[in-house]
């Protein structure tokens, strides 16, 4: 097995079906270039849904990596390591937060969080046993679990999986009034994507997230953000609620966080809230581990620099006013903040999976989602000079179109 079509017929007839990759079989990657089986390179505009915001093989993340397999990769969390202390303290300095609760998928920081608001509003906010209920978004995307699909809207990740987990209140994105008509007594936590990027890069009103704040602060209600995504650099800032200034009372953090080497995931809250935690009540045999740990301290340290969420903001720029000279050119609308972009191509020209395959045969890799609406997520080491290419192949594809 060599080529792309062996790998890949390999590859379709035994594995599970619950992707349909594009066709490339991606053999090395630098910066912000792979090359596939052939020696083919692409410019990555997708950077594993913001698991690459530093790049492929970033020397400092990578230097981090090679250096801890040299002593130490696992302890479990039966005992501390060595790493330990110095990634919760960073990333707790980072998020402006007194303690880190580490895991390692997205989905399972998701989880942590659900479980911490739950025991909190029992333990602190004295909701009655097995009442509690956590106010979620329409269109929303948080991972898939089964408890996370429960409360899915979209078709593909919650039909067929139930019976569904209980305690959850959807309510349309970007509405604060309903959240605020949705709350009662029981109500613990309003989970909310600052972006909703799944959705397609979906950026709500201008003051949604100040308001969700007040009414979490006026109901004494947990506000959970899903940063999974939009955080560590991604829209210019460290986080994406850093655009309003809002500091909400858990971080969700993950994808970035392992800097694209191993899955490291978190969420970050006060004492008052992540002291309900105690021994036995929550865990993971890798979670917080030492590979982990060090990565995350490499990216940590990247982000104290403030560099790439400058890069990412000034670049932001350069892509967005890029893509809004397509409007009426095959794109339909753009949304987006910092260096990600969701574009609605005019369904009329084809979907959005047909875009990206014209787009990889270009030499540029992108991802489809809901029908005709492409994402675009370069890494913030892209150069310019690669970025304004990226579009103009973009707009080659609608010409050809």
């Amino acid at each position: 097995m060599s080529t792309s079509a062996e790998l890949i017929e390999v590859s379709e007839r035994r594995s599970a079906h619950n992707y349909h990759p594009l066709p490339v079989v991606i053999h090395e990657a630098h910066g912000a270039w792979v090359t596939d089986v052939e020696g083919k390179r692409y410019l990555d505009c997708l950077s594993g849904y913001s698991s690459l915001n530093f790049g492929h093989g970033n020397p400092k993340i990578i230097e981090a990596a090679q250096e801890q397999l040299k002593n130490l990769t696992l302890t479990s969390r039966a005992f501390y390591h060595d790493q330990f202390a110095q990634f919760c303290a960073g990333l707790g300095d980072l998020t402006g937060k007194d303690m880190i609760l580490p895991m390692n998928t997205g989905a399972e920081a998701v989880e942590t969080a659900i479980k911490v608001a739950r025991k909190w509003g029992y333990e602190v906010k004295g909701v009655a046993p097995e009442q509690a209920n956590i106010i979620v978004m329409e269109d929303n995307f948080h991972g898939r679990t089964t408890t996370i699909i429960s409360f899915s809207t979209d078709p593909d990740a919650h039909d067929g999986f139930g019976p569904y987990t209980p305690g959850f209140r959807i309510v349309r994105y970007g509405s604060a009034e309903a959240i605020r008509e949705a709350i009662d007594d029981n109500t613990v936590a309003v989970l909310v994507e600052p972006i909703q990027g799944e959705a397609g890069v979906l950026v709500p009103p201008d003051g949604y997230l100040t308001e969700v704040r007040r009414i979490c602060t006026e109901n004494n209600v947990l506000m959970i953000a899903d940063e999974i995504q939009s955080g560590l650099g991604r829209t210019g800032r460290t986080f994406a609620c850093d655009h309003e200034n809002v500091v909400p009372d858990v971080y969700i953090l993950g994808k970035a966080l392992g800097g694209g080497v191993v899955p490291v995931s978190a969420i970050a809250a006060d004492e008052d809230v992540l002291g309900v935690i105690k021994p036995g009540q929550h865990g993971s045999t890798f979670g917080g581990n030492p590979l982990a740990c060090a990565v995350g301290i490499a990216v940590i340290d990247i982000l104290n620099t403030g560099e790439f969420q400058a890069r990412a903001a000034r670049l932001g720029e350069v892509l967005h006013a890029r893509l809004r000279e397509l409007a009426g050119k095959g794109v339909v609308a753009v949304r987006g903040r910092g260096l990600w972009a969701g574009v609605d191509i005019d369904p009329a020209l084809g979907t959005g999976r047909e875009v990206s395959k014209a787009l990889m045969a270009r030499g540029v890799l992108a991802k489809d989602t809901h029908g005709s609406t492409i994402r675009l997520a370069p890494p913030i080491v892209i150069s310019e000079e690669d970025l304004v290419w990226a579009v103009e192949q973009l707009a080659a594809v609608l010409e050809d179109l």
